[in-house]
């Protein structure tokens, strides 16, 4: 469920409008999971009641962000229009860009780049192995190559969320882990608080993190953090691995340099 927007400590109350907040809550509320919503769906994801938020769904499909068939809605293009704003003005995607591309072609994996945003992290930057013939992989799983930026991923059960979760300051990482439920995705899932804290300090004293069929079973995927020069973490960048047998080579052994000098190579540039 999309955690009920509250202000910020800092945001004096009279200064935060509440309807745009919950309005905000229910478009955060389509993801790659769940693309076609209704009402009671809807009601459920957002902690809304079911009234409130059919009247922010049809409100929202006014101003031509959300499409509908009468029961179901579903985003609209228009949407697009501010992820191509944040594209085309934001450093860090234009940054990162030329280095993916570079690791997919040095790995043969895919990789991303993301930021944490609330319960989940977000997709900003992605490089794609293609084939030699211009083609996906045929072992490569759908998850690899159906990612794609701006795709919202749990943050406790992927790599990128996991480096950027032990990044957090120990205040910042004690009130996330109050507000977000741990889910279960599949059997390795760490769905007990101590269990994602105990990894979580072996990523920080190590400063990288290996989820092995966390997020989807048969995907493994390898997570260094991103940090500008001041030293402050600011994204994650990772490998991801599908299909890949008992013997497959390891990660962290075989790719776990060329990730870090990557990450160190573009320091300068964020």
């Amino acid at each position: 469920m999309i955690a009920q927007p509250t202000p910020h400590p800092d945001v004096n109350k009279a200064d935060w409008i509440e309807g745009m907040a919950r309005g905000m809550a229910v478009l955060e509320s389509f993801d790659t999971e769940r693309q076609r919503l209704n009402a009671t769906l809807t009601a459920q994801r957002t902690g809304l009641t079911r009234a409130a938020a059919r009247r922010h769904l049809l409100t929202l499909t006014q101003l031509g962000y959300l499409e509908t068939d009468g029961q179901y809605y579903w985003l609209s293009a228009k949407v697009l229009g501010f992820a191509g704003s944040y594209l085309s003005g934001a450093r860090l995607p234009r940054a990162v860009q030329p280095s993916l591309h570079q690791l997919s072609l040095a790995t043969q994996l895919s990789c991303s780049v993301a930021v944490l945003q609330n319960d989940a992290v977000i997709i900003v930057a992605r490089g794609i192995w293609q084939g030699a013939n211009g083609t996906t992989p045929t072992q490569q799983s759908v998850l690899a190559y159906g990612l794609h930026v701006g795709t919202r991923l749990p943050a406790h059960a992927t790599s990128t969320g996991q480096v950027l979760l032990a990044n957090l300051p120990t205040s910042h990482l004690k009130k996330w882990l109050e507000v977000n439920a741990l889910s279960r995705l599949t059997a390795h899932t760490a769905t007990e608080v101590k269990d994602l804290k105990q990894k979580l300090k072996h990523i920080a004293k190590h400063d990288y993190c290996l989820a092995t069929q966390e997020h989807e079973l048969g995907v493994d995927a390898l997570a260094v953090p991103l940090r500008d020069q001041r030293g402050v973490t600011v994204a994650a960048l990772n490998l991801v691995r599908s299909g890949a047998g008992p013997h497959a080579p390891d990660l962290v052994k075989r790719w776990l340099p060329l990730l870090q000098h990557t990450a160190q190579a573009l320091r300068p540039l964020i």
